[in-house]
C-alpha cells in the first residue's frame, strides 16, 4: 500500500513535470517511458539480491532505488535539467519493481491451494496506495511552497515519504524472510537437493520456458500487460480527439483502474478453484472483449469504450494472477528468483514496447487498427492455454 502512494504521487504529474523541464509537449511522455524502462532493468539486480539474500534486502533495493529517483525528480525540476529527470525516473521505476515482485513474497509461504488468493490479496492492496496517491496532489501544493519547490515537485515529496515507509516497513516486519523461509522448509522436508538459489534472469527464461506450465505462465504475464498497456495509454488521446472533457477521460481511467485492481481477491480464488490454465484462458477471452469493444468506439465518449476499459482491467487482472501462480507453482523454490525477475522483466519490455508501438499505429493508422491489433496478442494467449498440455505424472517406482 505505502509503496502504491510512493509510486502513485509523483506518476501523477510526471508528464507535466517532464513537459515543464523539457519546455515542450514533445518530451513530456519520455519519462513514463523511461520509468517503465527502469522497472524492467532493476528486475534484474534485484533477481540476484533475492536470490542471494532474501526478498527483504531485494524489495528494498526497488524503493530506495526509487526513493533516489523522487530526490533526482525534484531536483531535476528545481533545476529544469532534462537529463538529470530521464535518469531520475529510471531509477524510480523501481517502485515499480518492488511492488510488482512483493506479490510474489505473499506467495513463498502461502500455502498450494491458497496460493493465488494470498497473491492477488498483495495485488489488491496496492490499489488502495494507488488510488490515494493521485488524490495528495493537491495537498502537496502547499507543502511545495512552504518548501520553496516547484509546485509539480510537490508530489514527489510525498513520493519519498510513502517509498522511504515502505522501505521501514519491509525491513523490519518482514520477518522471516518468506523466501529463505521457504527455502530453508523445502530443504528440511527433503523436496530439494542442497542447490543453491539462482537469481540470473537469463538462467530463469531457460527454466522457465523449459517447463509447459512455467512458459504459459511467463508469456501470459507478458503478452496481457502488452495488450493492457497498449490500448490504455491511447485511451485518453483517442477521447480528447474527440472532444470528450478531462473529467470523463479521467472516469473512463479510473474505472480502468477498478477493473484491474479491485476483483483481484476473486481472480485469485477462481486460480485456486479453476487452475491457472483456466483463468489464463478466461482472461484472454476478456481481453479479446475489450479490444473488440474498445475497436468499436467513436471518438470522444462512448458507453462501448467504458465497458470496454472496464473489462481490459479485469482481463489484465486474470492474466496477472494467473500467470504469475503457473509460473510459481512450476518452478522449484531455488530457480524462482531468476524466474520470477525474468517474468517482470519482459512485463516491463512488453509494456515499453507496447506502449511505443501503439503511439506509432494511432499515429499513423488509427486506434481502431491498435485495438485490432492488440486483439491478435490477446488471442494468442488463449491459443498458449488451449495447446498447453499439463505434465504427465511421474511414472510409479518399480516394486520388488
Amino acid at each position: 500500500m505505502l509503496g502504491g502512494v510512493g509510486l502513485s504521487a509523483g506518476v501523477a504529474v510526471g508528464a507535466l513535470l517532464a513537459e515543464e523541464v523539457s519546455g515542450s509537449a514533445r518530451y513530456a511522455g519520455l519519462g513514463g517511458t523511461f520509468q517503465v524502462l527502469g522497472a524492467a532493468l532493476v528486475a534484474v539486480p534485484m533477481a540476484r539480491v533475492m536470490a542471494a539474500r532474501g526478498r527483504r534486502p531485494g524489495l528494498v533495493l526497488g524503493y530506495a532505488l526509487a526513493a533516489v529517483g523522487a530526490v533526482g525528480l525534484v531536483t531535476a525540476g528545481i533545476v529544469r535539467n532534462f537529463p538529470l529527470l530521464l535518469v531520475a525516473s529510471l531509477l524510480f521505476g523501481g517502485a515499480t519493481a518492488s511492488n510488482s515482485q512483493s506479490r510474489y513474497a505473499a506467495a513463498d509461504l502461502a500455502l498450494p491451494h491458497r496460493r493465488a488468493r494470498d497473491l492477488s490479496i498483495v495485488v489488491w492492496a496496492t490499489t488502495v496506495g494507488s488510488v490515494l496517491g493521485p488524490n495528495l496532489v493537491g495537498p502537496s501544493a502547499p507543502v511545495a511552497d512552504a518548501l520553496g519547490l516547484p509546485r509539480l515537485t510537490g508530489p514527489f515529496v510525498f513520493s519519498l515519504v510513502g517509498l522511504l515507509l515502505a522501505i521501514g516497513v519491509v525491513a523490519l516486519r518482514l520477518r522471516p524472510d518468506p523466501l529463505v523461509e521457504a527455502r530453508r522448509r523445502a530443504l528440511d522436508e527433503g523436496d530439494e537437493a542442497g542447490e543453491p538459489t539462482h537469481g540470473s534472469v537469463v538462467r530463469g527464461l531457460r527454466v522457465a520456458f523449459s517447463r509447459p506450465m512455467a512458459r504459459l505462465g511467463i508469456l501470459t504475464l507478458a503478452l496481457g500487460h502488452g495488450v493492457m498497456v497498449s490500448v490504455m495509454v491511447m485511451t485518453p488521446l483517442h477521447m480528447h480527439h474527440g472532444n470528450a472533457d478531462l473529467t470523463v477521460i479521467g472516469f473512463v481511467i479510473s474505472i480502468h483502474i477498478l477493473g484491474m485492481f479491485a476483483f483481484s481477491p476473486l481472480t485469485g480464488m477462481a486460480v485456486d478453484r479453476l487452475g491457472g490454465r483456466s483463468v489464463a484462458l478466461l482472461g484472454a477471452g476478456i481481453l479479446s472483449a475489450a479490444t473488440l469493444l474498445a475497436s468499436a468506439s467513436p471518438m470522444g465518449e462512448s458507453g462501448t469504450l467504458v465497458a470496454g476499459l472496464f473489462l481490459l482491467g479485469l482481463g489484465w487482472s486474470c492474466t496477472l494472477v494467473a500467470g504469475s501462480t503457473l509460473l510459481t507453482n512450476a518452478v522449484p523454490a531455488a530457480e524462482r528468483p531468476g524466474a520470477q525477475g525474468a517474468s517482470d522483466l519482459l512485463m516491463g519490455l512488453a509494456a515499453g514496447g507496447g506502449g511505443a508501438v501503439a503511439g506509432v499505429i494511432v499515429d499513423r493508422v488509427s486506434f481502431h487498427a491498435l485495438a485490432l491489433t492488440s486483439l491478435t496478442f490477446a488471442l494468442a494467449i488463449g491459443v498458449l492455454a488451449v495447446t498447453t498440455r499439463l505434465p504427465a505424472d511421474p511414472p510409479a517406482p518399480a516394486t520388488a
